[in-house]
């Protein structure tokens, strides 16, 4: 059985939850704290095994690449003023191989996957989604590789979320868990309020294997009028089965407004040297809310 070596990044949405920002800068470039969010999704990749990553991007997505190059002109500046710190902080960003690929208009994500069919060629594969970042122990990437190793088999990533949130996500039909194993009798995507099978949601983490292609080639447009990655996983596991991974950890929502700015503040308290200020200005700020100063 081969290993996964090999992950794929979609990165060519548009990113309208986050208009106007995101009309000249990528979604994937909005920063937490003082890293890219895909920078987040990338050591990821990396803390887990990953040697080679492709990012398929879209028009208005060149800044990504940017900040993944060498930037000498600025390491010169650092270095020349002294100002060694931030040139370690330039220096953090992962030593991986990094590809491109251009999704040349937004089909969905099932298109943007199949547009990796040829750097990935007949091998197994990780899909992250960079609208989840995810902290825990052992990277959650990781988590579904060892699964991956033992089964053969697709893996997903799920976590429980509440009833009222199922129509927001990819939901899988479980058919018995064993630990943080999950079978999977089929998958529906974004359900309408009421009709979920489970609340077990599909969170932007997946080991593929390479059948998938074939069946995103033919795969109709779903929800959306998009070509959706979960209608063809829907017919992978048909052929082949796949498992689901209750994964371990902490998954902070980045893809829309609310989970993006508590994402930021719990990262500021996750440091030493933000937390102190944070937790002061935020009781300044909540002791204004409660004194009517925002209404």
């Amino acid at each position: 059985m081969k290993k996964v070596t090999k992950a794929v990044i979609p990165a060519a949405g548009l990113g309208t939850r986050f208009l106007p920002a995101t009309k000249a800068l990528p979604k994937e470039m909005l920063p937490i704290l003082d890293k890219p969010t895909i920078q987040y999704i990338v050591e990821e990749a990396v803390q887990s095994g990953i040697e080679d990553i492709l990012i398929v991007t879209g028009k208005g997505k060149r800044a990504i690449e940017d900040h993944f190059d060498s930037a000498f002109e600025l390491e010169a500046n650092l270095t020349a003023n002294e100002k060694y710190e931030l040139l370690d902080k330039v220096r953090e960003i992962p030593n991986v191989e990094i590809h491109y690929t251009r999704q040349k208009e937004p089909q969905g994500l099932g298109h943007a996957v199949w547009c990796a069919r040829k750097f990935i060629g007949n091998e197994p594969f990780a899909v992250l989604l960079g609208d989840d970042i995810v902290r825990g122990e052992k990277p959650c990437t990781k988590q579904l590789m060892e699964i991956y190793e033992q089964t053969g088999k697709s893996v997903i990533g799920v976590q429980q979320v509440s009833d009222k949130e199922t129509s927001r996500y990819g939901i899988i039909a479980p058919s018995g868990r064993q630990g943080n194993l999950i079978g999977v009798d089929g998958l529906v995507e974004k359900p309408k309020p009421g009709t979920a099978p489970s609340n077990y949601a599909i969170m932007g983490r997946y080991i593929l294997t390479p059948a998938i292609f074939d069946l995103l080639g033919k795969q109709e447009r779903g929800t959306g009028r998009e070509i959706q990655l979960t209608d063809s996983l829907q017919s992978l596991n048909r052929i082949e089965g796949m498992t689901a991974c209750l994964f371990e950890g902490t998954r902070y929502d980045v893809g829309e407004i609310p989970g993006f700015i508590l994402t930021n503040v719990e990262f500021a308290l996750q440091r030493e040297d933000l937390a102190d200020d944070i937790i002061a200005s935020l009781e300044f700020i909540l002791s204004r809310a409660k004194s009517g100063v925002f209404q």
